[in-house]
């Protein structure tokens, strides 16, 4: 018998998500379905691709095979996690890919999310420098957002190493439409998308602006200020971040590269070869970043591009990666590292 495991917020895209990759982990038993709104479905209905657990009924959170579960996903809307977690024993493992305990401070949880700040636990970005050691054996984790992974591995190398500047930090990047989640509106109908390419949240008024400075911070040699556009793509998955920096003068385009060498022992992190683009698709379905940097001579600023899935090493994939780490397991089991294409 493996891990007892159970997934809060089934029903969504990161549920579905992670349901895929559990069933698929050696070490992780799935014993709970949970899904509030749709308690009383079976899993197939809402997820007809996951055959091996159609039949599974979906649960409230008051099912006691939740509170019996030794490892919780928790995949629900952002201030929908805290009074969960609380329910559950401290011997519980716990891992939210929502926002309730990213931001260290009250006050930044006021300005991007309002109401109560639930707390901090230890970020799961386990390819920032010292971060591992925080997530191995921890029993609480706070799972990344999506843009925030992808923009804080393309940035954070180049702040680490002291070679740019952190207070000049531009960033465009554009997500899939299941960033939204599965809640139906009608900005993400198909009609409304499809044949179409638009900003939103434009001017510093997304809320992953927060986490991200607050991760660069952590690697950075001062404040960090950053101009972030989000872009909606008419695709289902995926997320590709143009990153730029202001390099500090006489830093050479070899320089810039050899930064992101730190990356080379990372299983899911991959700088591809000089002139090698990343694609969206190479990451689909995989827990995977692909990233590329080139210098850009004239305004003397670095380029990272990254890509990314963002139900992936953008949610799902990411949150077992922790888990991994909790249970002191090899990080990598049960993920996969390939796409798939076309």
């Amino acid at each position: 018998m493996g891990t007892r495991t159970a997934v809060v917020g089934a029903s969504g895209y990161a549920g579905g998500e992670l349901l895929r990759l559990i069933d698929g982990h050696p070490m992780l038993e799935i014993t709970a379905l949970v899904a509030g709104g749709n308690a009383g479905k079976k899993l197939g209905q809402l997820h007809p691709h996951l055959l091996t657990l159609a039949d599974r009924p979906l649960l409230d959170t008051s099912a006691p095979e939740l509170q019996e579960a030794d490892l919780v996903f928790l995949a629900l809307p952002h201030g929908a996690a805290a009074d969960v977690a609380a329910s559950l024993s401290s011997d519980t493992l716990v891992v939210d890919i929502g926002a309730d305990f990213r931001l260290d401070d009250e006050a930044d949880w006021a300005r991007w999310y309002g109401g109560s700040h639930a707390g901090t636990w230890p970020y799961g970005l386990p390819e920032l420098p010292g971060a591992r050691e925080r997530l191995t054996g921890a029993t609480r984790v706070a799972n990344p957002g999506c843009y925030a992974t992808a923009v804080t591995l393309g940035l954070a190398p180049l702040l680490h190493a002291g070679i740019a500047d952190p207070t000049d930090l531009v960033v465009v990047a554009g997500s899939g439409t299941s960033g939204a989640g599965r809640t139906p509106t009608v900005e993400q109908l198909a009609t409304e998308v499809m044949g179409d390419l638009s900003a939103y949240q434009v001017g510093g008024s997304h809320r992953h602006i927060g986490e991200i400075r607050q991760a660069l911070r952590t690697v950075a040699d001062g404040e960090v200020s950053m101009s972030f556009t989000p872009m909606l793509v008419p695709m289902p998955r995926g997320i590709l971040a143009t990153c730029t920096a202001k390099l500090r003068p006489g830093v050479t385009a070899g320089e810039v590269r050899a930064t992101f060498a730190g990356y080379d022992d990372e299983p899911f992190v991959t700088l591809l070869p000089d002139g090698q683009l990343p694609h969206t698709a190479a990451t689909a379905g995989s827990n995977s970043a692909h990233l590329q940097v080139v210098v850009d001579d004239d305004p003397g600023r670095a380029v990272v591009l990254v890509a990314l899935d963002n139900l992936g090493k953008g949610a799902a994939g990411q949150a077992l990666q922790n888990a991994n780490l909790m249970l002191g397991l090899p990080e990598a089991t049960g993920l996969p590292i390939n796409g798939i294409a076309p």
